[in-house]
């Protein structure tokens, strides 16, 4: 009887998941422009047989690409038009679409979890490259060959607003299991009128809109928090439709923490711009997002200083944070100019004028070992020391299922968050939708 009610509950979420995101194919792994609904120029009447065409998928970084693009050009002679598209686009879509009519960018942008499903056979092999030996994050495809050049590096944690912090007596460097969080949490709860907060913590789990935040960079930690980022076992498990339920069980404590000292408007039926909202005006001490919203602080004014901490679910200490590269540049392998892209992506990740528009220009956090230039934006900034000290953990999430967050997993999180599920009916709801998933949809 409980299976068949907790059966019915799921359906019910996933009737209005499915609905809200109007058949959206969109998995939400783009995070820099998940939110982000302005679209680039895809035009390519005007490009000339020579140029070199750049099919860019974060449109935030679109000026300054073009502004590298006209300084290559000037120096070397060789025409690049970037072409940027927004989140509002169907990014695997847009290329399937100039692939079918023959009209394939050169270099491309793609993540993982598109790589089987849609792209491994348009890919140049990149091997032999210099900058492969200056990163630890260049995507390599199931031969063991490299295929992609990481361009940024990107944080999954907890963001928090040090400054609270500071002022509850925390220190965030002590953050590292989940009994630290919980006697942060019970603390800053008691002196939120002191603190001038509403809640302790921005959460949002309505899976219509956020099962990119929960099904994704939420449920990263269970994947990958605290694991050798060498160690695939979680992920390797939840591909063949299976959970390790213990640790999905220690999983649940950590999301009901978050969930019991969360905004619960937020929590329930706030969107993206609600949750963020609610921590940058400096309302909520913590936010579970990473630092693609550094560019957004502005908009609210947030001069706080602030910083990312791990998502430390378990009673053990794990000290690092889930950091990777989410999208990676590949050269499409019928271009007619393979080599001249492989000297561009090479000026952008090894001279000083390629690190300085990735790093300065867009604000990133360079992938490259060589690259002394720092970001300034301050989530970016954070993750640094985590970086340097070899303390992160990789993005297995980004190889789940596709479509698994949108379609399953993120409606688990928002029955759980109302409470309509308690942790043992979170863990075996998660084993079954994954494996029903799996079953039906097969991984990537």
């Amino acid at each position: 009887m409980k299976k068949k009610i907790l059966a019915a509950l799921l359906a019910g979420a996933m009737t209005v998941t499915l609905g809200a995101c109007g058949g959206n194919t969109d998995s939400g792994n783009d995070t820099g422009t998940a939110n982000d609904n302005t679209q680039g120029t895809t035009d390519t009447a005007n490009v000339s047989g020579d140029a070199i065409r750049f099919m860019n998928t974060k449109i935030e970084i679109d000026g300054a690409l073009k502004e590298f693009a006209k300084q290559y050009q000037e120096e070397t002679g060789q025409e690049v038009v970037v072409e940027s598209l927004g989140g509002g686009v169907d990014v695997n879509g847009q290329l399937k679409n100039y692939y079918a009519a023959g009209n394939m960018p050169d270099i491309f942008g793609f993540a993982a979890d598109s790589y089987k499903s849609s792209f491994k056979d348009w890919l140049e092999p990149l091997d032999g490259e210099s900058w492969i030996e200056d990163t630890d994050y260049a995507f390599k495809g199931e031969d063991g060959k490299v295929y992609g050049m990481p361009f940024a590096l990107e944080g999954i944690g907890i963001a928090y607003n040090k400054d609270i912090l500071d002022k509850a007596g925390i220190d965030p460097l002590t953050l590292t299991n989940i009994n630290a969080y919980k006697d942060a949490f019970e603390k800053i709860d008691g002196m939120k009128d002191e603190l001038g907060i509403t809640s302790v913590c921005a959460v949002a789990a309505e899976s219509g809109q956020m099962y990119w935040s929960t099904g994704n960079h939420m449920m990263a930690a269970y994947i990958s928090q605290g694991k050798d980022r060498a160690d695939k076992d979680i992920i390797d498990k939840l591909n063949a439709g299976g959970i390790d339920k213990d640790r999905m069980g220690q999983f649940a404590d950590w999301l009901q923490l978050l969930f019991d000292y969360s905004d619960q408007n937020v929590l329930i039926s706030g969107t993206y711009d609600d949750q963020l909202a609610l921590w940058a005006t400096g309302k909520a001490a913590f936010i579970t997002q990473g630092n693609w919203i550094d560019p957004s602080l502005p908009t609210y004014e947030a001069d706080f200083t602030c910083g990312i901490a791990p998502a430390a679910f378990t009673t053990e200490d794990t000290e690092g944070i889930i950091v990777d590269a989410p999208a990676v540049w590949g050269i499409y392998n019928e271009s007619d100019k393979i080599d001249a892209c492989k000297k561009f992506l090479k000026a952008l990740a090894e001279s000083e004028e390629g690190q300085k528009a990735l790093v300065e220009d867009c604000g990133m956090v360079s992938p490259y070992k060589s690259c002394t230039l720092e970001p300034s934006t301050p989530l970016a900034k954070s993750m640094l020391p985590y970086i340097k000290d070899g303390k992160t953990y990789a993005w297995d999430w980004l190889t789940q299922p596709e479509g698994i967050a949108q379609n399953a997993t993120g409606a688990v999180f928002e029955l759980y968050a109302k409470g309509q599920l308690d942790k043992q009916g979170f863990v075996d709801t998660m084993e079954s939708v994954i494996k029903d998933y799996v079953a039906t949809n097969g991984s990537n």
